[in-house]
């Protein structure tokens, strides 16, 4: 058996997505999969010591990582329309050099927002913290991410959408790059290949058992959200969208890694589908 290490997130839209392989759903092969759950930042600083075989990470980092892994085309999540929200108490004014809780240095949430506010003062806490950090006054403002975007304390309102910050430095209406997953290079190609359309396959059975999957989520207490909010949040960032990269999500990558160069935060100006695996290989080794 063929053992590989599947990192990811424990948030909802993660979780979803590879217990279907978890749970049996899914021909494996001779694969076993080992699953890893830490949060996203943590992931983004293990794939920089490419530290997992298969890991979740924030697609604004990927740049720092692209010799040692590639990209997988599933498992992706963007915004349309919605995204991460930066939040502050509604009596607060906010001065240029506002002090900021971000859920990390690597997120791309984090990328985009220190380009929209460069003279902001970030400080770095868990996701789950960021909210309290605000609401006690600890920090001017925070950006709050994953299911904490869907409901927060009644003394704090949205101060800017990440969507709308998006749109507007990318000068165009594609989807919110956020997250997605890559897997290291020093795998064998076929490999790279078979655990990618594993992958892709379990993400395509999640989604047709949708309502079976949140149900045993809920009952397994593996996510931290219940009943109409599971669903809601799955429909943004679990769907058919995150199956496959489209040629829509494509070009939003490559405005952000264009965003990434332009600002001087990537050594050079790349296109994201140069860093998938070539699927070609598979049709040659079959013919």
């Amino acid at each position: 058996m063929k053992k590989i290490e599947l990192a990811h997130s424990p948030d909802a839209d993660d979780i979803f997505m590879y217990y279907a392989i978890k749970f049996g759903w899914v021909k494996t092969e001779d694969y076993v999969f080992n699953n890893i759950g830490l949060d996203i930042e943590t992931l983004n600083v293990e794939a920089l010591k490419g530290t997992y075989d298969v890991s979740a990470i924030s697609f604004g980092m990927y740049p720092l990582i692209k010799d040692e892994y590639a990209l997988l085309r599933t498992a992706v999540s963007f915004g349309n329309g919605y995204g991460p929200k930066v939040i502050r108490r509604k009596e607060k004014q906010l001065k240029q050099n506002f002090k900021v809780a971000l859920s990390g240095k690597y997120t791309t949430n984090a990328m985009l927002f220190k380009l929209y506010y460069p003279k902001a003062r970030p400080v770095y806490m868990d996701f789950l913290e960021i909210e309290g950090a605000v609401v006690r006054g600890e920090v001017d403002a925070g950006v709050l991410i994953h299911e904490s975007i869907l409901d927060f304390d009644d003394s704090l309102e949205v101060e800017k959408e990440m969507w709308d910050i998006w749109v507007e430095l990318a000068g165009a209406d594609l989807p919110l790059p956020l997250g997605g997953m890559a897997i290291r290079r020093s795998l064998p190609l076929n490999r790279a290949i078979e655990v990618e359309n594993i992958l892709i396959d379990a993400v395509e059975v999640a989604n047709s058992k949708k309502e079976e999957l949140c149900q045993r989520l809920e009952n397994e207490n593996l996510v931290r959200i219940s009943d109409k909010m599971l669903s809601k949040y799955l429909d943004m960032y679990a769907s058919d969208e995150s199956v496959e990269l489209s040629a829509l999500q494509l070009k939003a990558l490559d405005r952000l890694y264009e965003l990434g160069f332009e600002k001087g935060l990537f050594s050079e100006l790349m296109k994201t589908e140069d860093y998938l695996i070539p699927k070609e290989y598979e049709g040659l080794r079959n013919s």
